[in-house]
């Protein structure tokens, strides 16, 4: 059982060498925990990195609005040039943002991600 999201960021990073980034960010978005793969520096500079946070946060309540309509979001996956990004959410205030190699398995992360998640957030 994992006991904390700091225990969470780093399981999840043992899912694949592809994962380049793993961090829960709240709402307001403040990061609350995780960063970069130890040895990978980070595409973004630090203050864009917060407004790519938090534009992800604004489109994950946009998809919320729906809900009532087509039930809630599992996740969302974007491809770009240079990665992959993937988002969960925790719960109502919380989002987990994972960033991987362009060339990761992004359907085989998802499914082992949502499995820890239910085994140990449920």
């Amino acid at each position: 059982m994992i006991s904390n999201y700091e225990n969470l960021c780093e399981t999840l990073f043992e899912i694949d060498p592809k994962i380049r980034y793993v961090a829960i960010y709240h709402k307001s978005g403040h990061c609350m925990c995780g960063g970069m793969r130890d040895g990978l520096e980070a595409l973004l500079p630090p203050e864009e990195l917060t407004k790519s946070a938090i534009h992800t946060i604004l489109r994950w309540e946009t998809r919320n609005a729906l809900s009532t309509f087509i039930g809630k979001g599992k996740y969302s996956m974007a491809e770009y040039e240079k990665i992959k990004r993937i988002t969960i959410p925790l719960n109502q205030a919380e989002l987990l943002l994972i960033s991987t190699e362009i060339n990761a398995n992004h359907n085989l992360i998802i499914s082992k991600v949502l499995s820890i998640l239910t085994e140990n957030f449920s």
